[in-house]
């Protein structure tokens, strides 16, 4: 028997962004529905953001206390892999969700367990792990929060020798004693940071010229560097053609296009993303299955006047906070249009637009050295017609760098529009630099002037002095 509800909004996926798209519709007055077919927090609180630097925190811990004096020498040893992975499986709740359904009750949501399906206009139906069938009707909006998934490439042997992808490498409950991670993104960087630390010995093996590609080149320089000096192998400009594991068990050989083999106990595919849509009935609603889905800036998916596309499945920007960003604005625009009074604030930077998410998106790489990003780089500002200077600082003159640690390594750029005298992007590599980049993500969004900026005094004597620097240096 199939049991039809209505709704105000049907909300399909209950990871970070359709938690944040439910508790801003229900913030409106508006009666929400929440499906999810896996667990309540998503890809990011199971297998992606949150293990990954449960993982990473204590590599990073360590190399930042070796470089102190007084404390090197107590940090001499290997880090305890066995407490690592504990602490992580702690972390993710070891892989139940309890907490988080206790918070979609607490905002008024109501949660379907199943597989959901859009089943025409404003209808979605959600078949649960006993086979009993919802059908669930949207008065006002449905939006699709049903993220990504790793994508592995075709390639002989790849099918059964059981390769990694980002949530096998997030989960793992060993350390294997040879990794190969193919790929020099941000999956296969801070993978390959982690496991290296961990007791692996890692190979990257990267298609391109270097690792942290998006990033301005010289972020991929340090990083690279680091891995190496951790006894991480990175060959560049090498590509798979194909993976041979004879026996499930035993170890995986990996064919290289240059001829050579790299033999290894696992291996990593982090080669790219997929939108989860490809069984999300979007035929029903003339739209492609397995496509991205195209919208406007307050989510709308184009075309429609109802169906939202909220996070990873609209190509936008890949990453949790960007999302959730999104649900934020998507939630108040559903919650605006419901309600039907003053037009929506779609002006830049208004109520009702994701704005941040062509002009200002900020990234952290939890790599050893860190890697921090807001807005464009120079090839982006040049590449999109901006007359534009790229002003560059050595991190390790900052006199807070050297206090933090010995051997400081890093470096500081900021892109100015020379017309308006604004910041247009901001990048940071080195330790410790994810906590400077907020500073960085208000400047770029508000545009703040370079003149404005002068009277911005950072703390003496921290990292942040390096913001002073690039501006003595910009003034002359």
């Amino acid at each position: 028997m199939t049991q039809t509800v209505e709704y105000d909004v049907v909300v399909v996926g209950a990871g970070p962004v359709g938690e944040n798209v439910a508790d801003r519709a229900a913030a409106a007055g508006l009666s929400v529905a929440v499906v999810e077919s896996e667990l309540v927090g998503g890809e990011c609180s199971y297998w992606a953001c949150m293990p990954s630097k449960a993982l990473l925190r204590p590599v990073i811990a360590r190399a930042d206390a070796r470089k102190v004096p007084g404390l090197r020498d107590a940090v001499r040893g290997p880090l305890d892999a066995a407490a690592v992975l504990a602490h992580r499986d702690a972390y993710v709740s070891h892989w139940k969700d309890d907490g988080q359904v206790r918070w979609l009750d607490s905002i008024g949501a109501r949660l379907y367990r199943g597989h959901g399906r859009l089943d025409g206009t404003r209808r979605v139906a959600v078949t649960g792990p006993d086979g009993a069938r919802h059908v669930l009707t949207a008065r006002h909006a449905v939006a699709v929060c049903t993220g990504s998934r790793a994508v592995l490439p075709d390639l002989p042997g790849l099918a059964g020798a059981r390769p990694w992808t980002s949530r096998e490498a997030t989960a793992a409950q060993h350390v294997p004693g040879r990794l190969v991670v193919v790929g020099g993104g941000v999956v296969g960087s801070e993978m390959a940071t982690a496991w290296q630390a961990l007791g692996s010995h890692v190979t990257v093996l990267v298609r391109g010229g270097g690792l942290l590609p998006r990033m301005e080149p010289f972020v991929g320089e340090h990083v690279a560097d680091a891995l190496t000096d951790a006894g991480a192998d990175i060959r560049t400009g090498v590509a798979v053609t194909a993976v041979e594991r004879p026996d499930p068990t035993g170890p995986v050989t990996l064919v290289l296009d240059d001829g050579g083999r790299v033999e290894a106990d696992e291996v990593l595919f982090a080669t790219g993303r997929a939108p989860r849509t490809d069984d999300l009935g979007l035929e029903s609603v003339g739209l492609e299955p397995g496509s991205w889905l195209s919208v406007d800036d307050s989510c709308l998916v184009e075309g429609s006047d109802w169906l939202y596309a909220v996070g990873d499945v609209n190509h936008r920007a890949l990453l949790t906070h960007q999302g959730k960003y999104q649900a934020r604005i998507a939630g108040a625009a559903i919650g605006a249009r419901a309600d039907g009074g003053a037009p929506l604030d779609t002006g830049p930077w208004g109520a009702h637009v994701a704005t941040a998410d062509h002009a200002a998106v900020p990234q952290v790489v939890f790599t050893d050295p860190e890697a921090a990003a807001v807005g464009l780089t120079l090839a982006e500002a040049q590449a999109t017609g901006h007359r534009v200077r790229a002003i560059d600082h050595d991190l390790a003159s900052v006199a807070g760098s050297g206090l933090y640690a010995d051997g400081y390594r890093g470096r500081a750029r900021m892109v100015v529009d020379l017309e308006r005298e604004i910041l247009l992007g901001v990048t940071l590599v080195g330790p410790a630099v994810g906590e400077l980049l907020h500073s960085a993500t208000i400047a770029v969004t508000a545009e703040v002037p370079i003149a404005r900026l002068w009277h911005a005094v950072p703390a003496y004597p921290t990292i942040s002095e390096v913001w002073l620097r690039l501006l003595e240096t910009y003034r002359g």
